[in-house]
């Protein structure tokens, strides 16, 4: 075994969440470094610096919607979404840049721009471990979310998250209290806060994602959101066990039922009525929708009480 394997840079990068990132050459080193700082104000008593990449504001996208696939099991690159929504770059491919991409990949923690705004995205990725949350990827979002909030970056969360990851090993390692950090981050956050359902948003984990509950200033949701307690698949066997049990052909039936709770429950239009989304959008409108809603939260000021500091979970 190497010392590579012991706990090198790489190995620090993916498993341990030290490293941010480690790039192929010095060179490659110090525009990325530039890049970064890009983003950021001289100081946390400014506001981040407004770059004009020429994209325009009032930019649709009829493509945005087909990169969800129609089984709602099957996964997607939650990337793809991030470069048709924001700003687009002339000179360069990627227009976002990623912190941690190693570490913790079922969440995907970034900076981009919106309509010249520096801003930071969180966002689950549906590629690794189905976008679910867990000790790694709580730790990662809520580091991030409060790094945003101490240089004034407004958050942006894309959210399709089918809840937090099972199993004792988690549950031994502290989901709760780990979960707890980043619920605490985006409460304590006073930036502007948007959020975009995308699929999946579920039970707790949905909460944690950056919700009205957690003092999101906005949110909004694609047609495609099944926003509820738990997934059809699940909750279908529980609601309606007693007619699954007299019937003659339980798994038909079974089918029926879920797809009876997908349409009467898990949508987005129950969330709207109970105001836990602001508006249901066409995808295509992604972009335009979320730099109106930035434009009118730029300047947003939040008085909190006195004190030294909150205490967060640990």
């Amino acid at each position: 075994m190497s010392d590579e394997d012991l706990g090198g840079a790489i190995v620090a990068q993916k498993k341990a969440g030290v490293v941010c990132r480690s790039e192929n050459s010095e060179v490659e080193c110090f525009q990325n470094n530039k890049e970064l700082l890009s983003y950021l104000p001289a100081s946390n008593r400014e506001k981040p610096p407004r770059v004009d990449w020429g994209d325009k504001t009032n930019r649709t996208d009829t493509s945005l919607f087909d990169i969800i696939p129609e089984n709602p099991s099957k996964p997607y690159d939650i990337k793809k979404i991030i470069e048709k929504v924001f700003d687009q770059r002339k000179d360069v491919k990627k227009n976002y840049f990623e912190l941690f991409p190693l570490f913790a990949t079922n969440i995907i923690t970034c900076f981009s721009r919106l309509n010249g705004y520096s801003v930071g995205i969180i966002a689950n990725q549906p590629l690794s471990k189905a976008g679910c949350l867990d000790i790694d990827a709580c730790d990662k979002a809520s580091r991030f979310i409060r790094f945003c909030n101490a240089f004034n970056i407004p958050v942006i969360t894309l959210v399709d998250v089918p809840g937090y990851m099972p199993g004792t090993e988690q549950e031994w390692g502290g989901i709760i209290r780990h979960g707890a950090k980043m619920l605490y981050a985006y409460s304590e956050a006073t930036v502007p806060k948007l959020t975009v359902t995308i699929r999946k948003a579920y039970g707790g984990a949905y909460l944690g994602m950056s919700s009205k509950s957690l003092g999101a200033d906005i949110v909004f949701s694609w047609p495609s959101t099944e926003l509820a307690v738990m997934g059809a698949e699940g909750a279908a066997p529980i609601i309606f066990r007693k007619e699954l049990e007299k019937a003659d052909n339980p798994e038909e039936l079974l089918q029926e039922k879920i797809r009876q709770y997908r349409e009467e429950f898990a949508n987005p239009y129950r969330a709207a009525e109970h105001l836990h989304t602001d508006d249901i959008i066409d995808p295509a409108e992604t972009r335009p929708k979320l730099i109106a809603a930035l434009e009118m939260l730029i300047d947003k000021t939040e008085d909190r009480p006195a004190k030294k500091h909150g205490i967060i979970p640990t």
